[in-house]
């Protein structure tokens, strides 16, 4: 029988790689037509990959955690009734000049082979941007990733001067050194019988390599203020019975006015609905109100996006929150889910804690923590009142956003949500 050599195909927008998560099928196994193979992470989203025909598994090609690359051999099939075998996608002339994704695994990290020549440093594109702009060569710095793979912390050590690359390429901006960016250790910390070592691999790495990018680049600060939620609990209340009277089993949450706030506040301060692009040191004001909202899952923090907020009604906001929500759980995004926010809004509901430091989702200009409500006495009208209180916290990208607009923006938030009525005539 004829074999068919699958290649990872193109997975989103700028991704030339992603990490092999789970494998679905093994060797031998006989497999349909658009069954799924395997789960790949990418920066962006974890997808899974469907077989593009028929057969049997001959060969998987790499271990979950290791890295594969797009256009590079993914899985070996045996097509069945003889079938001619396909060639591979559009980009495999590249891709038969470049050894496949195992290979570049299992090449030291110098960049050279057994043989002397040349193959590829394995690193994220980000990874290469930030070598590239400072002048420094992939492949004279020791990775300590999986597989020999050059992280950015090994980047930002070698700009230290704290591993061995060349002296003249250890140059960088002064702003760059100094205490403030601590160097990666250079061996490994011991450990005892007792302890337990967790590797930091799947979702759990990727989170920490966005936190990380998010806090190198983006000088964060945080202003926090609480605001009297007494007349928005009420409406939701309200509306929520109507809904109820009517039939419908939808239930606005919160999440919904929120983002209707959010909306109004940006019409007046546009500059938060923003993209900072790194490349070009340029802020990008978004026409369109596409925003990220936190869920938790097993695997750890997911951000799916709601695109067009201000074009969707209250029922069919919450009605996306909590179809969003659900596929992150269940592990169903899709790409386009995952990307385009212009802004994010995490929340833990009623174990929001007080307040907190959020860090901003990069490349976006600002966050918002949404904290637990609750009823305590305060100062109205020179009367002491209970009401139900809150906090919110929004860190900015100081940046761009200054202080006293961070301020602005923030009472511009609150404004609607302490009188949520001025959301219909705003929206109207």
């Amino acid at each position: 029988m004829a074999t068919f050599d699958f290649k990872l195909p193109d997975i989103g927008e700028g991704v030339v790689e992603g990490e092999i998560v789970k494998w679905l099928v093994k060797e031998g196994d006989a497999i349909s037509e658009d069954q799924p193979l395997v789960e790949v992470m990418t920066d962006k989203a974890t997808v899974t990959i469907p077989s593009p025909k028929r057969g049997r598994v001959v060969k998987t090609v790499g271990k979950e955690g290791d890295i594969a690359k797009v256009h590079h051999t993914l899985v070996v099939l045996e097509l069945e009734g003889g079938a001619a075998a396909a060639s591979a996608p559009a980009a495999s002339s590249h891709a038969a000049q470049t050894p496949p994704a195992a290979a570049v695994a299992a090449a030291p990290s110098n960049g050279k082979s057994a043989s002397g020549q040349s193959t590829k440093v394995l690193a994220t594109p980000v990874t290469r941007r930030m070598a590239r702009e400072h002048g420094l060569d992939l492949s004279e710095i020791q990775g300590s990733g999986p597989q020999g793979r050059v992280t950015k912390a090994d980047v930002v050590a070698a700009m230290s001067g704290q591993q061995g690359a060349p002296a003249n390429q250890l140059a960088a901006p002064a702003e760059l050194k100094g205490p403030a960016r601590p160097a990666t250790p250079s061996a490994p910390l011991t450990h005892a019988a007792e302890d337990q070592r967790i590797p930091l691999k799947g979702m759990r790495r990727k989170i920490a390599e966005k936190m990380v990018k998010s806090k190198f680049t983006a000088p964060h600060y945080t202003f926090v203020e609480e605001m009297d939620a007494t007349e928005l609990v009420a409406l939701r209340k309200r509306l929520n019975e109507q809904l109820a009277a009517a039939g419908d089993s939808t239930k606005l949450t919160f999440l919904p006015f929120i983002c209707k706030a959010l909306v109004a506040a940006m019409r007046k301060f546009p500059t938060l609905n923003s993209n900072f692009d790194e490349a070009t040191q340029e802020l990008i004001v978004r026409g369109n109100f596409n925003f990220g909202i936190a869920a938790s899952t097993e695997e750890g923090l997911t951000v799916p996006v709601v695109k067009n907020v201000d074009r969707l009604s209250y029922r069919a906001l919450a009605g996306e929150i909590l179809r969003l929500g659900n596929a992150a759980r269940d592990r169903k995004l899709k790409v386009d889910e995952l990307t385009g926010g212009t802004f994010t809004i995490t929340s833990l509901g009623q174990t929001g804690g007080l307040f907190a430091t959020p860090i901003i989702n990069h490349p976006e200009v600002a966050i918002l923590g949404v904290h637990k409500m609750r009823k305590r006495p305060v100062v109205k009208d020179d009367q002491v009142v209970v009401r139900e209180m809150m906090y919110l916290s929004l860190s900015f990208d100081h940046r761009v956003i200054d202080g006293a607009l961070g301020a602005d923006f923030t009472y511009e938030i609150i404004k609607y949500l302490e009188k949520p009525d001025l959301l219909f005539l705003e929206l109207a």
